[in-house]
């Protein structure tokens, strides 16, 4: 039989639990993009690339292979929002299981939440989290539409009148544009990894702790220690010897 001072100390691991958690989130991600002012990492790499891309694009007529690439990009958005619509509807339908969910784990003692009230207060954060999710990835949606119609209003190769700097100018925001849409894309993707890393909360507050701790880790290795950024860092070098100077 628990007493008030067990319970009081539960509450407070919840909260100390809860704030880590978006702590570390928003923690992270102000580092993420201050480190990325100051060195290289794969969003600063693939902004040069972009560049190089808008660069080639502007001194070629024919664009539909740029339209394709994109509409590719719109489609990655796409799928994530629609994900996370489904994502949100399932989570609302677990309410109506909660009582089927809290008798499997209360199986495990030391896993079991205090109430049913905690378990639905843990799939409302998840919502909120997945809805957040939503509209990053929506956002991120229409950037790309916005970049599609720079891209399609671009000035052509063969068009005079026009000179090499404002073309630069030109590619330049175009790069800008894109960077914009694919960080709302890191955002959203950011989103589904520390909701991976929240679900650790329904095994006990230190499951979440430890999990958080992981997503931290694994974001910070892909983006500033992996060998997919180490080989781009490498091709930067080709991309702007023939892209020319931003």
């Amino acid at each position: 039989m628990s007493t008030g001072n067990e319970a009081f100390l539960i509450d407070n691991i919840d909260i100390i639990t809860l704030g880590i958690f978006f702590c570390s989130w928003w923690g992270y991600s102000l580092y993420a993009q201050y480190q990325s002012t100051r060195k290289d990492c794969l969003v600063s790499v693939l902004h040069q690339f972009r560049l190089a891309w808008m660069s080639r694009l502007l001194k070629r007529d024919n664009r539909i292979s740029d339209a394709s690439i994109m509409a590719n990009l719109e489609r990655s958005s796409l799928f994530f929002a629609s994900s996370s619509l489904l994502i949100i509807a399932g989570l609302f339908t677990a309410f109506n299981y909660s009582e089927k969910a809290l008798g499997i784990i209360s199986e495990f003692y030391f896993l079991a939440p205090n109430s049913r009230q905690e378990w639905e207060m843990k799939i409302i954060i998840l919502v909120v989290i997945f809805a957040y999710a939503f509209f990053t990835f929506t956002w991120s949606v229409r950037q790309y539409n916005f970049c599609s119609v720079l891209v399609g209003s671009g000035p052509l190769a063969t068009e005079r009148g026009i000179t090499e700097d404002e073309r630069q100018l030109y590619a330049f925001h175009m790069a800008k544009v894109c960077s914009l849409a694919a960080n709302q894309f890191n955002y959203g993707l950011r989103a589904y990894y520390f909701a991976m890393a929240f679900t650790g909360w329904f095994l006990g507050p230190y499951f979440c702790m430890v999990s958080t701790f992981l997503v931290i880790c694994i974001l910070y290795r892909r983006e500033f220690r992996s060998k997919t950024f180490k080989t781009l860092s490498r091709g930067l070098v080709t991309s702007e010897n023939v892209a020319g100077p931003s």
